[in-house]
């Protein structure tokens, strides 16, 4: 669909380029956007009471009869209340208007008002304050409520829809899912759908178009990823030989798991197999995802090939650098360092050693991605905390060698549903199992009150030779926030509680080669306790730290309070987590309880998923995928099966949907992941 799709919305009447700029705001810049940016909830303007029969403290519609003028009472400085009383012909109700003379002033007694709101007071003496509204003249209807922003609000927004839809009368004629399809799983037209999710006659016809529209995003959602998937599925190109699993294990400290052996397995049949790898391997933390990655990298190597590791931040590029090397060079392998610290005559010999091969396993952070990177011979790429990045970002990797494998590792649990979403275009394996020794780690959850009696808690154990980690959620003054800078509580701690004990600061904004000397110090237990920002939240390992306590532990969501506490718990020591918080609202409590009961980050992530839903679920929106604009994964879950079956049936018979009846699918699919800069998908 395009033509009059595509017009600016400037040249809608009663827009403009000022009102455009507002729009843009919302990422509406065109009619297309408009009508496809559907409304939040509703009103049922439709269904009126009357005033005696109207629930206390719900909201409804009572139409009546103004009966007195608006009358002003200041109440005090900036609050100005009009009241008047009105009546439906039985029963008699006041209404108050709060600061807005203009609004009191169009209230004439004799006429007629709807008045939509919450209905407050008693039997006797009925109420209604800051209501919404209306004359009867414009209409009783099921209204559409749109997010704002400043300068828009949802009845102006509703005004310019309905123009727009004049407009576009025949474009909505063009439907991208075929009339079969729509038969098969019984949808409406896009037409209905569209007109009906804007302006519904009834709750009916609200649900007939939403869930049309939702099956179309997921539809061509799963299309865009599955074509993602197929792109490697011309031919597997880095064939490989010989498993060399048993000699990999041979140079392990430690037994693999029957988790981490089943995937491995896996792994290296993807690799044997007809089609390029391509698989997500999802674990807890310190499931040992980290050990099979070096597996596949090992026998990807040995079979000549090299192999390529990202990770999301330095310190983490840095620690697996050092791992590997410390472990796969007693095989022979050569393992190399590309990050952004590096000298530049530091990177010029790296990236020679990447061209001419000397380099076998090359980890990096995004640098790997940069214009120059060349590999002789890339056989595997491997991208760590997988959600840090998006699908372009692993493409573009990836597109350093001809049809490379491609591993994916995540230690974000992620529910099976969402997984479906963010990772339709890969195979899953799930390490389900966590090596022997790994104790789980006690979490308590204490308000400031008991600080010092945590505080006591944590000296005692780094007394006798543990170390603790300290997480504060903020960096410098400056910020707005009440809550003390990290820099600023290091101070303090060492001055206070900690007076004597050998204090660390890590943040996010400090220098690589800082970070590195201060983890290095940490890890060889020069420092005690660590007070740290989130960047420790990943990956960072140190088995003798078996404390962590987390400030105001409101402020982070629950997969991260997960990863947080992660980082304890991986010697042999007992290991506690401490969450320190004042909050009193609901969902914080429940969070917080929910960290306390359990430390299976599975059932963490299912209860994340359920208090903040799939858009807010990584904190920052999922990296390198769109948005969805309307589909709900808590409720659509049915849908998305049927929606990933269909993609899967058409890409069968069309794999390059150049059938008449998939053209339109097709121009949706590059339309939709042209936005977060995956190119070429046709």
């Amino acid at each position: 669909m395009t033509g009059k799709m595509d017009m600016p919305l400037r040249y809608l009447k009663g827009v403009g380029e000022r009102r455009s700029q507002q729009f843009a705001r919302l990422g509406i810049t065109t009619l297309g956007d408009l009508i496809n940016f559907y409304p939040r909830n509703y009103e049922d303007w439709s269904n009126i009471v009357s005033i005696a029969e109207a629930p206390f403290n719900q909201t409804c519609c009572i139409k009546a009869t103004a009966i007195t003028e608006p009358a002003e009472n200041r109440v005090r400085k900036g609050l100005t209340l009009y009241k008047f009383k009105v009546s439906d012909g039985t029963s008699t109700m006041m209404i108050t208007i709060f600061n807005s003379k203009y609004a009191a002033e169009k209230i004439k007694p004799g006429c007629e008002y709807l008045f939509y709101g919450q209905v407050g007071g008693n039997f006797n003496h009925r109420e209604m304050a800051a209501p919404q509204i209306e004359t009867p003249g414009s209409g009783t209807r099921i209204r559409p409520i749109y997010r704002q922003t400043e300068g828009l609000n949802s009845r102006y927004i509703e005004s310019c829809v309905s123009r727009a839809l004049e407009i576009l009368d025949k474009e909505l004629d063009s439907d991208p899912i075929p009339a079969d399809i729509r038969l098969k799983h019984n949808l409406c037209t896009r037409r209905f759908a569209i007109e009906n999710i804007h302006f519904p006659k009834n709750a009916e016809d609200i649900n007939i178009a939403r869930k049309r529209l939702v099956f179309e995003e997921l539809l061509i959602l799963q299309l865009g990823l599955l074509k993602i998937k197929s792109r490697s599925r011309s031919s597997n190109t880095v064939f490989i030989c010989k498993d060399y699993t048993d000699e990999f294990a041979s140079l392990l400290p430690f037994k693999l798991t029957d988790a981490q052996a089943r995937t491995l397995k896996e792994c290296i049949g993807d690799m044997q197999g007809e089609y390029p790898m391509s698989r997500l391997v999802q674990g807890d933390v310190g499931s040992g995802k980290t050990a099979v990655a070096a597996g596949a990298a090992y026998t990807v190597i040995k079979n000549g090939y090299q192999a390529a590791l990202m990770a999301p931040t330095e310190i983490l590029a840095e620690q697996h650098a050092t791992s590997l090397t410390s472990l796969l060079s007693k095989g022979g392998i050569k393992v190399g360092i590309l990050t952004g610290s590096l000298t530049a005559s530091q990177k010029r010999k790296t990236l020679e050693e990447l061209s001419t091969g000397e380099i076998d396993l090359a980890v990096g952070t995004h640098a790997l991605l940069s214009e120059g990177v060349e590999f002789k011979k890339l056989g595997l790429v491997i991208t760590d905390e997988q959600h840090r990045f998006g699908v372009a970002q692993r493409a573009k990797l990836a597109a350093k060698g001809i049809n490379p494998h491609i591993l994916v590792m995540s230690a974000t649990p992620i529910p099976r549903s969402l997984a479906l979403i963010l990772y339709g275009d890969l195979d899953v394996s799930i390490l389900d199992q966590l090596p022997p020794g790994r104790k789980p780690v006690e979490t308590y959850a204490i308000n400031s009150e008991k600080r010092e009696r945590a505080f006591n808690y944590v000296k005692k154990h780094i007394d006798e030779g543990r170390q603790a980690y300290i997480v504060c959620p903020l960096v410098e003054n400056g910020e707005e926030s009440d809550l003390a800078s990290a820099t600023e509580y290091v101070e303090k701690l060492a001055k206070g509680a900690f007076k004597g004990y050998k204090l660390g600061l890590l943040h996010g904004r400090m220098k690589p080669a800082e970070k590195e000397k201060v983890m290095d110090m940490f890890a060889k237990n020069e420092i005690s306790v660590l007070v740290s920002t989130t960047v420790i939240e990943v990956g960072v390992d140190v088995p003798n730290a078996a404390l962590i306590v987390i400030e105001n532990a409101e402020r982070f969501g629950l997969a991260q309070l997960h990863q947080l506490r992660g980082r304890v718990g991986r010697g042999s020591h007992k290991s506690t987590c401490i969450l320190i918080s004042d909050a009193q609202n609901e969902e914080a409590v429940r969070r917080l309880k929910i960290m306390c009961s359990t430390n299976d980050g599975f059932k963490i992530a299912d209860e994340d998923l359920k208090l903040r839903g799939p858009g807010d679920f990584f904190g920052n929106r999922q990296h390198g995928l769109p948005d969805l604009k309307i589909a709900d994964l808590k409720t659509d879950m049915s849908i998305l099966r049927s929606a990933q079956s269909t993609a899967r049936e058409i890409l069968a018979i069309d794999c390059d949907l150049k059938l008449p009846q998939h053209q339109e699918l097709s121009k949706e699919m590059a339309k939709l992941f042209e936005k977060v800069g995956e190119h070429g998908l046709n």
